[in-house]
């Protein structure tokens, strides 16, 4: 399974005309391959829209777009509405469940922290060990280290019911020393991005 993961820079005020586009054109499009997840931005870089599309393997990944630019399925789609696109893609970490369809939020967060590459395997070690505990006080909607667009990136994404509820979880899983895993790798970089889910994305 590879995840890839599309990352929009828009115009200011343009998300809620650009959703409203994309859900008349979504049918045509989950008829080749399924979506995962669609969200806008809330806190953190501002006017991003980020969308998810699994598939089972590069082979899979390379007839769907194929099928689907042979469609023109997007077209023109608002494009004028787009500043900048971007796109990496994820395998998942061993203990990932696969992004199904579910109401988990309605708040989501997607961290993302740059790693030196030896460091990556450690990383996903020290989170096996861990991510039981953790998901006793919110579920993780995914993790996932880029195969492909920016290397060594680590990316995972929470649920939480409300901004209250993931600042209490943040506090009291640092105070009992529960979440973050411990590790001597350092980032080189992190992330983070407060996300709302689109009407029609299979996550809410």
């Amino acid at each position: 399974m590879l995840y890839d993961v599309h990352t929009y820079d828009v115009m200011p005020l343009s998300v809620p005309e650009l959703e409203r586009a994309v859900a008349e054109v979504l049918p045509k499009r989950v008829a080749i391959s399924p979506l995962a997840g669609f969200w806008h931005t809330e806190a953190g870089p501002l006017n991003q829209i980020i969308h998810i599309w699994p598939y089972e393997n590069t082979a899979h990944r390379t007839a769907s777009r194929a099928i689907m630019q042979s469609r023109n399925i997007w077209g023109e789609l608002n494009a004028e509405f787009v500043v900048n696109m971007h796109q990496d893609i994820y395998l998942p970490a061993p203990f990932m469940r696969p992004l199904a369809e579910a109401n988990l939020g309605p708040i989501y967060e997607m961290r993302t922290d740059m790693y030196r590459p030896a460091d990556i395997p450690n990383v996903i070690e020290a989170w096996g060990n861990e991510i039981e505990r953790r998901e006793n006080y919110s579920p993780l909607v995914g993790a996932f280290r880029s195969d492909g667009g920016t290397m060594n990136l680590w990316t995972h994404i929470w649920a939480y019911e409300s901004f209250e509820q993931r600042m209490r979880i943040r506090e009291e899983t640092r105070a009992k020393s529960i979440w973050p895993p411990r590790i001597s790798a350092v980032p080189l970089h992190q992330e983070s991005k407060i996300l709302m889910p689109a009407e029609f994305s299979p996550l809410q």
